[in-house]
């Protein structure tokens, strides 16, 4: 009662449903009218008049599905009319627009004739990129889909029928090679005859099955041939020529069970008398056809999927419609055909082979997933999912000639597809590609934890970095064995108590810190045994290493006290700064110093405002720099914000290209109409993306906070004002953080060096923009 209770307050709460549209243009201003509506609007009508394809480019037909339901089989609750069914199909439309961005209507049509349904859809055309059908019963829905696909040039699919037909698949292809069966030699049994069941046993024969080794069921036992009663023309076509009339006795001997059907369908004794490693496919919906718990308990060799979240294998149909339909819309297919359906199958199903990420193992409550008996589909919550699946659906759309707009650069697709999935996909992929350019070696003194191994393998098949590792080499070799890594001789292993350089490393340490309390010997254990970092600093310093990586299995002091020991902070600094790139939906905000000066003076705050703006132009963004207090200039008198203003004129002085301003608070830095209207005489073009603030426990609390309950993704530490690349990681990194920081240690390398002036010299460009050039000279 309570569930229910929590469902409906769900959708009721504040906004009634689950979806709204939202303006893309700006509409503040009778300009801003004019061209929405009247008279502006007059130009693209008149430009589609005289060439529709237009529609495409100046509406937002070409990212527009229609989700079409009557409500006649909604899922688990069967007939219960379109306005019944609209939560569901609202539902489908937060979904389309949460995994793959595509905007959705949802058309509830109040008819059971398929006549009516078809020809409302026809209507709809002009309106639409894409038709999804979802809920309408069998065998009407069968009719429906086929008479519009034969007289509509936009995609339409039935979501029910191919839908877990593709996901089922892709699952059944992996589930084959895990039990070492060919996909033409097995014999399948299908029990259910409906929308979903015709299209995963023709999918499943277009995949290879044979018909005649195939056994479809319906509530009256085996359909076969000469059968009159409850049959139909797409049921006809599985009519077996066989003997068998129940669905016990079709079950015997066979390798692949499907279940499209209903609760506890499926008996013990069944299982039982299955082919060895029986492969069984419960999809009936909420509760399948027989449980996991159930099938194991008779033989344990079963290898089960269901339709639950809460078991492994779940054929969930999110995996396919959002990005099949993204991948059919971004090339504008006339259909979608049986072999963008293949596509997304075999997309699908390599998938599931590959690593899963950190980020979706969180999402499942930290369970590790690896290709096998209790993963052969991937994850609802897999970002990677888009990244396949909608290029394969593209592919193979141009490839059988129903693409009306082909993709040219296949590659630009995938980053376009992940700058979708919010900024700071978009902003990452710009980083790597810069890495990728020129990629840098990289030395991790954890080079035996899992998460850098795997980090690594990322880092050698993508191009970012050329890792080198540090530890013991059989154990390392050992660990990449276990996790199944073949890094092709993409990496170096070092091991500090084996290195012909320990010797000239540790006397070099030495000489760096005799005067601070080390002795020869104590460098030379630091160096070979007790100090990896130590170890992987001096090969930065020595030019042995580009840069360092450290930090996931030590604290942020241990780590990043041997890199200011050896590598030390660049001349005229007064200190190093720690810097974290905030990733929100649409923007990016650098906030600094959030990790290493707790209390910095004027000078301390200058130097991090200047290192901030010259990292974020580093990498691409164009720093507009706001030195953050309690005070609006000059509104309040007291020593921080006095502190504060000292800085910013530090920085004019130092850096006089630079775009910067303050004493200000936070809200006046970031909202660009509250800074123009209440301080007209500010130096600042633009709202603030650099936010400089005034101790380190206001920056540490604010970018904690930012992440935790602002959304944000926190990409950092990013050490600043250090000799030679060296950048922090946080204890509980994942391997995509770990990869990112690498992809940025390879750009700060690529610029490590190159002076102010270098944009000088002939085909030389400058590591820092002109505004920051001299910034420390003489400080």
């Amino acid at each position: 009662m309570k569930k229910m209770s929590d469902a409906l307050e769900y959708h009721a709460t504040g906004r009634k449903g689950k979806i709204e549209v939202i303006a893309t243009k700006p509409c503040q201003t009778a300009q801003d009218l004019s061209l929405a509506y009247s008279p502006g609007v007059a130009e693209p009508c008149l430009a589609i008049e005289q060439n529709p394809e237009d529609a495409y480019k100046y509406t937002a037909k070409g990212n527009l599905v229609a989700v079409v339901s009557n409500g006649t089989a909604v899922l688990g609750l069967g007939n219960i009319g379109a306005l019944a069914g609209k939560p569901v199909m609202e539902g489908k439309g937060v979904l389309f627009k949460r995994f793959a961005d595509v905007d959705v209507f949802d058309i509830e049509l109040n008819s059971e004739d398929p006549d009516e349904i078809i020809r409302a859809c026809q209507l709809l055309e002009p309106t639409f990129g894409g038709i999804n059908l979802e809920d309408i019963k069998a065998p009407e829905c069968f009719y429906i889909e086929e008479e519009l696909k034969k007289t509509m040039n936009i995609p339409v699919f039935h979501d029910d029928q191919h839908g877990t037909a593709i996901i089922s698949a892709a699952g059944l292809i992996n589930a084959l090679e895990l039990v070492d069966k060919k996909i033409e030699d097995v014999k399948i049994v299908v029990n259910g005859a409906g929308a979903s069941a015709n299209a995963c046993a023709n999918l499943a024969i277009s995949l290879g099955i044979k018909l005649e080794n195939l056994i479809m069921c319906d509530t009256k036992g085996v359909i076969y041939k000469g059968r009159v009663e409850g049959m139909n023309k797409y049921k006809e076509r599985f009519a077996a020529d066989t003997h068998l009339r129940t669905l016990e006795e079709a079950v015997v001997g066979a390798d692949v069970l499907y279940g499209l059907s209903a609760k506890g369908a499926f008996t013990p004794e069944m299982i039982r008398s299955m082919a060895p490693n029986p492969i069984i496919f419960a999809m009936a919906n909420p509760d399948p056809e027989i449980t996991p718990e159930e099938a194991h308990a008779v033989r344990g060799d079963v290898l089960i999927a269901t339709g639950r979240s809460d078991y492994p294998n779940q054929v969930n149909n999110v995996l396919g419609f959002p990005f099949i339909f993204r991948g059919a819309l971004d090339v504008r297919a006339t259909t979608i055909n049986e072999e963008m359906k293949k596509a997304a199958v075999f997309a699908l199903a390599e998938l599931a082979r590959e690593e899963c990420p950190d980020s979706v193992c969180r999402a499942y409550g930290d369970v590790k997933f690896s290709f096998g008996r209790d993963y052969i589909i991937p994850k609802p919550f897999d970002p990677r999912a888009l990244l396949r699946v909608a290029p394969a659906i593209a592919k193979a759309a141009m490839e059988t000639g129903v693409a009306r707009q082909p993709i040219a650069d296949m590659n630009k697709y995938v980053e376009h597809l992940e700058s979708l999935q919010g900024k700071s996909k978009e902003t990452l992929r710009q980083i790597i590609n810069k890495a990728k350019c020129d990629p840098k070696t990289v030395v991790f003194p954890e080079g035996e934890n899992d998460k850098v191994l795997r980090a690594a393998q990322m880092l050698v098949e993508q191009g970012i970095a050329r890792p080198i590792l540090l530890g013991n080499e059989d154990k390392i070799r050992c660990t990449l064995k276990s996790l199944d890594i073949d890094l092709n001789g993409g990496v170096t292993i070092i091991d500090p108590a084996n290195s012909e350089h320990s010797e000239s490393y540790a006397n070099e340490l030495f000489l760096l810190r005799q005067r601070k309390g080390l002795t020869l010997s104590e460098a030379r254990r630091l160096i070979s045994r007790k100090s990896r970092t130590h170890f992987g600093c001096m090969m930065v310093r020595r030019g042995h290493a580009d840069a360092l990586l450290a930090g996931v299995d030590a604290n942020y002091a241990d780590t990043i006290r041997p890199a200011l020991q050896v590598i030390g902070k660049q001349e005229g600094l007064s200190s190093v700064h720690g810097l974290y790139m905030m990733v929100f939906k649409k923007d990016i905000f650098f906030l600094a110093d959030t990790t290493v000066c707790i209390d910095p003076d004027a000078g301390e705050l200058a130097e991090t405002a200047i290192l901030s703006a010259e990292k974020a132009a580093m990498l691409g963004i164009d720093p507009s720099v706001a030195m953050l207090s309690m005070s609006n200039f000059g509104s309040v008198r007291h020593p921080q914000a006095d502190r504060v203003r000292s800085a910013v004129e530090i920085v004019k002085q130092r850096a006089p290209g630079l775009d910067i301003d303050g004493e200000m608070q936070a809200d006046t830095a970031v909202v660009s109409e509250l800074l123009q209207a209440n301080f007209p005489f500010t130096t600042l073009k633009k709202a603030a993306n650099v936010l400089v603030f005034p101790d380190l426990t206001s920056g540490n609390i604010c970018y904690k906070l930012l992440r935790q309950l602002g959304g944000a993704d926190a990409i950092g530490p990013i050490l600043m004002g250090m000799n030679k690349p060296v950048h922090i990681l946080q204890q509980g990194d994942d391997v995509m953080d770990i990869v990112n920081m690498a992809a940025i240690a390879v750009v700060d390398a690529q610029n490590c060096g190159k002076s102010a002036t270098a944009a000088d010299a002939p085909g030389k460009k400058a590591s820092r923009p002109a505004a920051f050039a001299g910034a420390f000279a003489g400080a």
